[in-house]
């Protein structure tokens, strides 16, 4: 059974408190997800680092239920 945008989504904010998360549906189908993940945490990480603790937020999910997650990480434009 896919996850829902709103799962994965709670999963994400649950381990990185302050991430504002975009989920798309790329397929159509509910299955195949992009996440754009914007925190100010991850300022001064690098993007490796950034997308680790992602994937962290989201656990043993990767690779079974979510196979399928195109991923952006970005810290927030300062004004």
């Amino acid at each position: 059974m896919p996850m829902a945008a709103d799962e994965i989504e709670a999963l994400i904010v649950a381990g990185i408190p302050d991430a504002r998360v975009e989920m798309t549906d790329l397929a159509g189908d509910g299955d195949h997800w992009a996440a754009r993940v914007t925190a100010e945490s991850f300022r001064g990480l690098p993007r490796l680092k950034q997308q680790r603790a992602v994937y962290a937020a989201l656990g043993d999910r990767m690779g079974g239920v979510l196979h399928a997650l195109q991923l952006t990480t970005a810290v927030p434009v300062q004004e």
